[in-house]
């Protein structure tokens, strides 16, 4: 075989192994910023190929819109309303997870993302927040169903914690973290149990965790 072919298969080669290597790249970059959500799309599209188109699209949209930081004001008028909403969770459970619902959308809408459609919501947040979706998702269909009054007071405790997941992310200044370590600011927002505290009690448990991904509300020592 002649120098001339041996270069040009060399020249293949490389451009192969160039063009995999380029992918291999794009697949770990989508998978880091999505993170569930890629496998979940992948999931619901027939081919990886597909998932990955629909992924990069969500980026491309996501670029496209004017999201923005909350200023600081904004977030402390927001994260006392969060705190009313779960204190009425013991009178008004039901009632609490509809406002609570209400609540994440309109930080969403002051945060510049589109909150007509719910599949768009999905969609348009699963770009900055992939890792706080499903959360989010959960809370909606328990709410959903506590419109139908489908939904026991555990379920209504659960979704509040789940709108939580996502509300923290959205209300979190610049620069912060609150996946796995939350923002200072919003420290006491986030050990707040939507039930009654007395304030004589200053001694409560640690933390009980529904899930790994998830901190539950704090009880108080009669484990109310």
């Amino acid at each position: 075989m002649s120098t001339v072919i041996w270069v040009a298969v060399a020249v293949v080669v490389i451009a192969v192994v160039g063009y995999l290597v380029l992918q291999q790249q794009r697949r770990h970059r989508l998978r880091d910023r999505f993170g569930p959500e890629y496998e979940r799309t992948l999931q619901e599209r027939d081919s990886r190929r597909d998932a990955e188109q629909e992924l990069r699209a969500r980026e491309q949209r996501f670029s496209s819109l004017d999201i923005r930081a909350l200023d600081a004001q904004t977030r402390e008028i927001y994260a006392r309303k969060w705190m009313e909403v779960q204190e009425r969770f013991v009178d008004a459970p039901g009632f609490a997870v509809t406002e609570a619902d209400h609540l994440v959308t309109s930080v969403m809408a002051e945060r510049g993302y589109p909150t007509e459609n719910f599949e768009q919501r999905l969609s348009d947040l699963s770009v900055a927040h992939g890792r706080t979706l499903d959360h989010y998702r959960q809370a909606h269909e328990i709410s959903s169903r506590a419109a139908h009054k489908e939904a026991s007071t555990e379920e209504l405790r659960q979704a509040m914690v789940h709108y939580r997941a996502l509300f923290e992310e959205l209300l979190a200044a610049p620069g912060s973290e609150v996946n796995g370590e939350r923002s200072p600011q919003h420290a006491d927002l986030a050990d707040r149990d939507p039930r009654h505290h007395d304030p004589r009690q200053t001694n409560a448990a640690a933390p009980e965790t529904t899930d790994g991904n998830e901190r539950a509300y704090r009880r108080d020592p009669q484990g109310r």
